[in-house]
């Protein structure tokens, strides 16, 4: 089956019960909002899906996605360590990424 994302093609195959989808195939998916962090979040793991740590969760098929807004990757590469670091321990407490909580860390 063939299928578009965000303009990208992609192509699924059924691999029989032998080939289980795996957290070793996953997409992470970069957000510019926490509107459309939110709106991902809410809508991947309908119909029997399930939320992770991390940003991460399992649709309905069992396939693994980490939805992360660019912003934390900005936050956690700062130089500072200690900024990077609170912003690190913010984001291991949370399910779903929150801009603001991770922004309230970074400024301590």
């Amino acid at each position: 089956m063939k299928f578009t994302l965000d303009g990208q093609e992609f192509l699924a195959i059924n691999g029989g019960p032998e080939f289980r989808f795996t957290e070793a195939v996953s997409f992470l998916v970069n957000c510019t909002s926490q509107e459309e962090v939110d709106r991902l979040w809410s809508k991947l793991p309908e119909a029997g899906g399930e939320e992770q740590a991390c940003g991460w969760l399992k649709d309905r098929f069992g396939l693994s996605w980490q939805i992360i807004p660019t912003v934390l990757g900005e936050l956690m590469s700062d130089p500072d360590p200690e900024k990077a670091g609170r912003v690190t321990m913010a984001m291991l407490q949370m399910k779903k990424i929150d801009i603001a909580a991770l922004q309230a860390a970074y400024a301590g």
